[in-house]
């Protein structure tokens, strides 16, 4: 079973920055280097949307406009792990923030993803 976890989320004001992590473990996941990795958010009421992601070789990143300029998304495959770098967080980023992977290719649709986080909270105060 493949198993990412969520860290990094809380609360803090606007212009405040964040660092959330997910760590990929278990199952088919044997080889993360293997897989793309992104990160969603859904904020209370709407629907899943799309913040960034990053190939399997980590040679292209995607950012969603809304976030573009203000967040990073990097990994680090000899830990398994992926990062989204939050700067200059705004109220409308309030959301909880799931990362989900998917074999190779990087994608900004959430249906492409096969494996999914639990999701951690960051709530940004005004």
């Amino acid at each position: 079973q493949v198993l990412l976890v969520e860290s990094g989320g809380g609360l803090v004001q606007a212009g405040g920055s964040l660092r959330l992590s997910c760590a990929a473990s278990g199952g088919t996941f044997s080889t993360f280097s293997n897989y793309a990795m992104g990160w969603f958010r859904q904020a209370p009421g709407k629907g899943r949307e799309f913040v960034a992601s990053i190939t399997w070789s980590g040679g292209a990143m995607f950012y969603a406009d809304s976030v573009k300029g203000r967040c990073t998304i990097s990994r680090d495959d000899a830990k398994s792990t992926a990062y989204l770098q939050m700067n200059s967080l705004k109220p409308e980023d309030t959301a909880i923030y799931y990362c989900a992977a998917r074999h190779f290719s990087a994608t900004m649709s959430a249906d492409d993803y096969n494996y999914w986080g639990q999701g951690t909270q960051v709530t940004v105060s005004s």
